[in-house]
């Protein structure tokens, strides 16, 4: 699905590849039947500022985005277990479930690097995608929440994602905490408790992995 592709290349480093390709993007945001209008005009706009922004700053706000503040972690089991010994564990259980697919991850990212996992969902049909997304969507809000109060220009990006990985109901969508803190995933004490476990459907799930 050309959404989660176009996520995780946007949520990439962004170096003179991404720019490079930029102009291709902006040319599949345009193109793409899967997105909603919101999610459209989000893309292109995000798209837009990053090609007219000067490059070097860029970088350096990616680095002072995700690589020094660990409430910003783009590998999300940071933010339900931190550097806890139990990390290692659920890291080679996302990665065994990958295989469950044929997926190997083959470069340096963890299992749990959010581009890296944007692009499995992406080989996914939707509502098996949605479902895989649903096990991290509170992990998805917490990480838009510390985007959103930290002014970054990637909570708007986080967000997109975070409202695709909301389950859908007869109703509607389930609800969900309109207000949520900052937080700190390194403190045994979190937010998240207990971890998601994304190798069980939760009740009521319209679909199974």
């Amino acid at each position: 699905m050309m959404f989660y592709r176009l996520a995780s290349a946007l949520l990439a480093y962004p170096d003179a590849d991404l720019r490079a390709a930029l102009p291709e993007i902006g040319a599949a945001v345009a193109a793409a039947v899967d997105l909603s209008a919101d999610e459209r005009a989000g893309l292109a706009a995000f798209v837009a500022a990053l090609a007219a922004g000067d490059p070097l700053a860029a970088e350096e706000d990616y680095v002072r985005t995700f690589d020094m503040v660990p409430e910003h972690s783009l590998d999300l089991t940071h933010h339900l277990i931190g550097e806890d010994k139990n990390r290692g564990p659920a890291l080679i259980d996302l990665s065994e479930f990958y295989k469950e697919y044929g997926v190997e991850i083959a470069g340096k990212e963890l299992p749990d690097y959010l581009p890296l996992m944007l692009e499995f969902v992406s080989t996914l049909e939707a509502d098996e995608g949605r479902l895989f997304l649903s096990r991290w969507n509170k992990v998805l809000r917490q990480l838009h929440a510390n985007l959103a109060a930290a002014g970054s220009r990637y909570a708007a990006l986080v967000a997109l994602i975070e409202r695709r990985s909301r389950l859908v109901e007869a109703g509607g969508e389930i609800a969900l905490a309109a207000a949520v803190p900052t937080s700190d995933p390194c403190l045994a004490d979190g937010d998240f408790d207990p971890p998601v476990n994304w190798t069980l459907p939760p009740a009521g799930s319209p679909c199974a992995l």
